[in-house]
C-alpha cells in the first residue's frame, strides 16, 4: 500500500530533524526532496512546528504500541526465562526499528533545545523503562521468581545499563553483535543475582 502525502513528509521530516536538527531543517529541502513545491507542505501541516509535534506525536504512539507504556504495560512473566524473552525482544525492537533509532538521535541532539524533545529524551530513555520494569519485577515478587526488594531500586538498575548499551548500539552499529551479547549477559547476571 502506498504512502500518503502526509505520511511521507511526516517519514522525510524525521530523517532530516535527525539529520540537522529542528534548525538545521528547511522547509523548502523538505519539500524538494519530497518532489514536490513549499506550498504543498502547507496544504497538509500549518508550519514547521506543526510537522514538528505531529512527528512526535506519531513516534510517541509507535514507541508506545511496539515496547509499551503506562497504559500499554506487558504482561508480568511467568519464568525468569520468559523476563530474558520478553527483555531481548523488546531491546530488539528498539535497536532494530528504523525510526526509533532516528528518534534517539533527534532527541539526544534536541533535547538541549527544545522543552517537548527534553521530555521525550528523560521519558524514553529511562523513567518509562523505570516504571516499566518496576511493574514487571513487582509482579515477579508477587509470583515468588524474584527475590523480595525494592522494585524501583531493581528497576533502576536493570534498565540503566541497557539503556546506556543501546545508546552505545545507536553511536558504532558495527557493535552491535557484542553489545547485544553483553546485554544478555547483564540480564543473565540479574536473573540470577535476583531468582528466588
Amino acid at each position: 500500500m502506498a504512502k500518503g502525502t502526509k505520511q511521507r513528509i511526516l517519514d522525510e521530516a524525521l530523517v532530516m530533524f535527525a539529520q540537522r536538527g529542528y534548525e538545521g531543517t528547511n522547509m523548502r529541502e523538505l519539500a524538494q526532496t519530497l518532489g514536490f513545491g513549499k506550498s504543498a507542505l502547507y496544504k497538509h501541516f500549518a508550519s514547521k512546528d506543526d510537522i514538528w509535534n505531529s512527528m512526535l506525536d506519531q513516534v510517541e504512539a509507535r514507541y508506545s504500541e511496539g515496547f509499551g507504556s503506562d497504559e500499554n504495560l506487558p504482561p508480568i512473566p511467568n519464568s525468569c526465562d520468559e523476563l530474558m524473552a520478553i527483555s531481548m525482544k523488546m531491546i530488539d525492537f528498539t535497536v532494530h526499528d528504523e525510526q526509533l533509532v532516528l528518534v534517539r538521535r533527534l532527541l539526544l541532539m534536541e533535547q538541549f533545545h527544545d522543552e517537548r524533545a527534553k521530555s521525550l529524551a528523560a521519558e524514553h530513555f529511562l523513567s518509562r523503562l523505570q516504571r516499566i520494569f518496576l511493574h514487571v519485577f513487582q509482579g515477579m515478587m508477587d509470583k515468588g521468581l524474584l527475590k523480595q526488594d525494592d522494585p524501583a531500586l531493581l528497576a533502576l538498575a536493570y534498565t540503566a545499563p541497557v539503556s546506556s548499551l543501546i545508546l552505545q548500539c545507536d553511536r558504532y552499529p558495527e557493535t552491535e553483535p557484542e553489545i547485544m551479547e553483553r546485554i544478555r549477559s547483564f540480564i543473565g547476571h540479574f536473573i540470577e543475582t535476583y531468582r528466588a
